[in-house]
Parts: C-alpha cells; structure tokens; sequence
C-alpha cells in the first residue's frame, strides 16, 4: 500500500534532494507539496516548488504557504544565503516565471482539506518551519486525529544545535508553532539533528547518482555543489542529509533508533528555540511536560542504509 504523503517544505536545496526521494520512490503517493518561509521567503520558495515541480514532472499540486511566524510578535530571522544561495536553490539561476500556478488553497488550508478528505491515513513529512502545520491544526483542530501520522526534520534533542548552540534552524524560526504542534494529540516523528548530522553524503557519491540518474539528478548535482561548499567546515567534499532522512523514515523506519516522550520547545531567552524531550524511560519531578502526549525522537541512524536507499531510489 502507497504512502500518501504531503510534503511540506521551503526549497532549499536538502529539500529538493527529498522532494526528487518522494517522487521517485514507488511506495509514496505525493499527494501535494505546501511551501513555508525559512530557506529564503515564501514567493521564491514557491517558485522553486514550482520549478522541481515542472523540471521533474512532478504531478502532485503546490500550494503556497506561511510567510509570517504562528506568533506575529515574533521577529522573522534572516533568509540564510549562505548555505542555500540567494534563490534559494544553490544559485543556478531559477528563472523568475515558472509557467505554473500554485493550487488556489493556502497551504494550511490544502493540509486540512487533504488530510480530511483521507482520514488516516496521509502521512505529513515537514522539513521547514512549522508554521503551516501549526495554522492548520489552529484552523481545524480534528486533524490532530485523522492523520496517519507528521515526521518533522528539526531540533536537536541529544546534540547541540545549528543555528544557535541550543537550537536547530527550523525550530529557531518559528519557535511557538514548534510548540504548539508538538504538544498536540497527533503522532509525530522527529528527525533531528541527532541523526542527520551522522548522515554525510559526499560530492563523489552524488556524481555517481547524477551518472546513472540521467538530467534530473543533474539537476540535484548542480543544485547542491553550492550547499557542499558551505558544508566544507563540517564534511569533506560533501554535505549533511537533513530533510531526506525524514523521507526515508517513511518507507523504512527500522534503519532508525526511535526514543519517546512528550517535547517541548523553548520560546525565548538565551535558548530560544531549544527542543527538549522528556523520555518515557526516566524519572522526574512535575514539569511542564506532563500530561503530554508522547513523541518518537530519532537517536540514531544507519547512515550508509539510508545513502543507499536514496541513491536507488533517485538514480535507479
């Protein structure tokens, strides 16, 4: 039986890796593709969902998302050029009309629609900020109950962060929405930076895959050399799979270590954005996180398993 999936996202060059996963890999029905602020603003991370969408054939629809915080107080962060590029794909030069209209929804919109027009069984996989769930869930509470269940790339549980040494960039953005989706009653996963930062994959591994997968995964290749220098300091000749290994966990759960209790996020201060669990197996005194549903936290990863499922995968 397919996986029918949403894949909620803001290009981004991990993302487009991910996105090509998905739309490849046989058991996985793209049901649709919600874009979010983060890597760079929701206009050109729309337009690059449109432009995977079109150069890839894609069929599934994109619709456009959040370009605010779920708290409109909070001070939106800076577009990181420097890892993603100024459009946001690697700078290969993404032209500015795409000849393809998002679907007319917005995105927190087209998420309830979908997961209520399928009850059960959609799984959202969501790489970016969590802005657009958190509108969703606010907007239609009852969906907390009809997913299948919502696989996060973000935080840093066990490790420290990216973007602060407390928190992960795609919590950092949009801290209270973190919040919010993971202190509600829907089945959530998270790929954290606990098991992508164990998960390199380096330029010479890519090239192979571009050989065999023909001018899509060339494409990938071009988007991504940008990427794999910003991740000269942290790889050798290669980069960090973040949102791929949530894709992953969706058609093969057991190359991943899984720990559960309830998380919850810190909205300000000096660790703004930190994701702390509170794991089921251990002993505390009252807190904030009690009665809270527990989650399933990544702690660790066959690394090499989850490189070889993506190279087949996209490169056949």
């Amino acid at each position: 039986m397919a996986h029918k999936v949403i894949f909620d996202t803001d290009p981004g060059v991990d993302d487009a890796m991910a996105l090509l996963f998905l739309h490849r890999h046989p058991e996985v029905d793209l049901l649709g593709i919600t874009t979010v602020f983060g890597n760079a603003a929701i206009e050109i991370t729309t337009r690059n969902a449109l432009f995977l969408k079109r150069e890839w054939n894609i069929p599934a629809p994109v619709a456009k998302g959040a370009n605010e915080t779920f708290d409109p107080a909070r001070p939106h962060a800076g577009w990181p050029t420097f890892v993603h590029g100024d459009d946001g794909l690697g700078n290969i030069g993404v032209p500015d009309d795409i000849g393809i209209d998002p679907d007319p929804r917005p995105a927190h919109q087209f998420i309830v629609d979908t997961v209520r027009a399928n009850p059960g069984e959609v799984t959202i996989v969501a790489v970016g900020r969590m802005t657009n769930l958190a509108n969703a869930l606010k907007a239609a509470p009852d969906i907390a109950g009809l997913v299948k269940q919502v696989v996060i790339m973000g935080g840093a549980f066990y490790c420290p962060g990216n973007i602060t040494p407390a928190a992960e960039a795609n919590i950092h953005g949009d801290p209270e929405a973190a919040d919010f989706i993971f202190t509600a009653g829907w089945p959530i996963v998270v790929a954290g930076l606990d098991v992508t930062t164990k998960t390199h994959m380096k330029r010479h591994f890519l090239d192979d895959m571009a050989v065999r997968g023909g001018k899509d995964v060339e494409l990938l290749q071009r988007v991504s050399d940008f990427y794999i220098k910003f991740y000269a300091h942290a790889v050798e000749d290669g980069m960090l799979v973040h949102d791929s290994c949530a894709c992953v966990y969706v058609v093969a759960p057991e190359l991943f270590t899984l720990r559960s209790g309830p998380i919850r996020v810190v909205c300000g201060g000096i660790a703004d954005g930190q994701t702390i669990q509170k794991p089921d197996d251990m002993q505390f005194g009252a807190s904030l996180w009690d009665g809270m549903a527990p989650k399933q936290v990544m702690v660790d990863v066959q690394s090499d398993k989850v490189l070889d499922l993506l190279s087949r995968t996209i490169a056949g």
